[in-house]
């Protein structure tokens, strides 16, 4: 018997794999380009940073990323230790996901083969667990860690340090591994809390943002990275696109008083050395405060709020951000046109009414009439003018409307963020009004349903603090990216004139 295991680790050369998404090979980095569904041949699996080498039906061999494909495995060729005492002759090919290790009548867990250890999934999903894991847990985690919310001017507000965390992630430097035969792009990133660099390249940005997403993904909007890009990814272009965003990414979590304070952020930023990073990174992926949990972290614990009140903050949210969604889609489309007619057809139609005027001017040279220059001469700086006008259209967007493109495009990715939020505390609600009739089964106690009620109170409360930072944070954003706009746009038009 057979199967496709798409995590797999110590595979043996001359196993099978199935492409389960189509890639790409970038030119000149010993690549494979693969489709969906091609089977091709391992041969060499632990090549190292995620990717393997591998050889297609013609015999091309390169490097394909190792979560593109699944690898085949033979149930028949596992034994287990507690049948046989004897080494497990498949330990070297034994995958990383906990499979069913078979004998002929008895199944039995695949780590206990010698040599395996337990399932260890680099990034554990976002938490698919139901609120109720918090809401009925009789023993909240125990941790140093702890979220204060104070009561503000606005309401609930997150208690924010003392002093403001900002970074800067520039000079990025191309650097290669595996014997030259992988490139990658490392950033300098520089906390003003410790003015010490550290290097991260974009995978080390996407593990952060992928345990911020399960840490903090149900109370906090954790917008997505830049997306990753197969080809063109060394252009200076491309790099200085990234590192312009990746700076804004960070810049958002830094301003973030929960965000910015976590020790998984600090690590980040602080760490010392190569095994400082490495200890840290394994701390991180361990930590169970994760998901719904982390209201278990809210001081003070919860707060006197009935189901219904609620539930009508939590609507009054989803109306706003779904409203405020679309408003930042509609902004962005309309840029995204005008974008287009400022570098496209509007400084078209100025070059052509310089070009004209230019040759009529060239038509009136040839009269003959004396005194002709006066006109001629004022017809070709007027054609010349409508020639720098249609430069100045094209350049202008970069000036002004890009900086409102990329703030929009900022909070685009905040507010898809919010549905998954937004559910997360319907569906508690939801848990909590179904208490009597719990308490009516004997599935839950008195005490239990009083207990749930109260920490809807306290996601409530986190929830509200999440909100007046966000409005905060958006009234300044909108603020300064308007401001600047127009003055733009004012400098524009002084110089037209």
């Amino acid at each position: 018997m057979a199967l496709f295991e798409k995590r797999t680790e110590f595979i043996s050369p001359g196993v099978l794999a199935k492409v389960l998404y189509d890639f790409t090979a970038e030119p000149g980095n010993n690549e494979l380009t693969v489709k969906e569904g091609e089977l091709i041949t391992i041969v060499n699996w632990a090549v190292g940073e995620g990717w393997c080498e591998a050889a297609n039906g013609q015999g091309t061999t390169g490097l394909v990323p190792t979560d593109y494909v699944e690898v085949r495995i033979s149930y028949h060729r596992y034994r287990c230790l507690a049948s046989f005492p004897t080494a497990c002759p498949a330990r070297t090919t034994l995958p990383i996901r906990a499979l069913a290790c078979r004998d002929n009548r008895t199944q039995h867990p695949i780590q206990h083969c010698e040599g395996l250890s337990p399932d260890t999934k680099k990034f554990p999903t976002f938490s698919k667990h139901g609120p109720e894991v918090y809401l009925l847990s009789k023993l909240l985690p125990k941790t140093g860690e702890q979220l204060t919310i104070y009561k503000g001017q606005v309401g609930a507000v997150w208690n924010y340090p003392n002093s403001s965390l900002s970074c800067v992630v520039a000079d990025p430097k191309k650097g290669s591994k595996l014997y030259g035969l992988k490139s990658y792009i490392e950033y300098q990133v520089t906390p003003n809390s410790t003015n010490r660099s550290v290097n991260h390249r974009y995978k080390h940005f996407d593990w952060l943002y992928e345990r911020l997403l399960v840490k903090f993904g149900s109370a906090i909007p954790i917008p997505s990275l830049p997306d990753k890009q197969v080809t063109g990814r060394f252009e200076e272009e491309f790099i200085k696109m990234r590192m312009e965003r990746l700076q804004g990414w960070m810049n958002r979590m830094c301003h973030h008083p929960v965000v910015s304070t976590s020790d998984l952020f600090q690590l980040f930023l602080t760490y010392r050395d190569e095994k400082e990073w490495k200890l840290g990174k394994r701390k991180a992926e361990k930590d169970d405060v994760v998901g719904v949990m982390i209201f278990g972290t809210v001081e003070p614990p919860a707060e006197d709020i009935d189901l219904l009140e609620a539930e009508q903050k939590v609507e009054s949210i989803s109306k706003f951000t779904k409203s405020m969604d679309d408003g930042v889609k509609e902004l962005l489309n309309v840029g995204q046109e005008h974008w287009k007619r400022c570098t496209g057809a509007l400084p078209k139609e100025y070059q052509k009414i310089g070009k004209a005027l230019q040759n009529l001017s060239q038509v009136f040279t040839t009269s003959g009439y004396e005194g002709e220059a006066i006109l001629t001469d004022a017809l070709t700086e007027a054609g010349k003018t409508y020639e720098e006008i249609a430069n100045l259209f094209e350049e202008q967007p970069k000036k002004d409307l890009h900086y409102l493109m990329e703030t929009n495009q900022e909070y685009k990715g905040l507010l898809g963020c919010f549905p998954d939020i937004i559910g997360v505390h319907k569906s508690a609600i939801e848990k909590a009004k179904e208490g009597d009739k719990l308490v009516a089964l004997n599935k839950i106690t008195t005490q239990e349903k009083s207990t749930m009620v109260n920490r809807i109170g306290t996601m409530s409360y986190a929830f509200q603090a999440e909100m007046n930072h966000f409005h905060s944070n958006r009234i300044y954003d909108f603020n300064t990216v308007m401001h600047y706009y127009l003055q733009q746009q004012v400098e524009f038009y002084d110089t037209v004139r």
